[in-house]
């Protein structure tokens, strides 16, 4: 369990990148992804692993 309120929103604002993330997997699954697309996802889980190394930092 997160042991402070800043860590707990930290936490909270991952899942729902993650949440997002997996919303966009599925839409591109159905409907295919321009290259736009694949550019905005990339860069979304760069950003969303560097944030995971931050949190994840004794």
């Amino acid at each position: 369990m997160a042991s402070s309120r800043g860590h707990q929103g930290a936490h909270g604002i991952g899942q729902a990148e993650e949440q997002l993330a997996n919303q966009a997997d599925a839409a591109a699954a159905i409907q295919g992804q321009s290259e736009t697309d694949q550019d905005v996802l990339e860069a979304a889980r760069q950003g969303q692993d560097e944030q995971e190394k931050v949190i994840d930092e004794p």
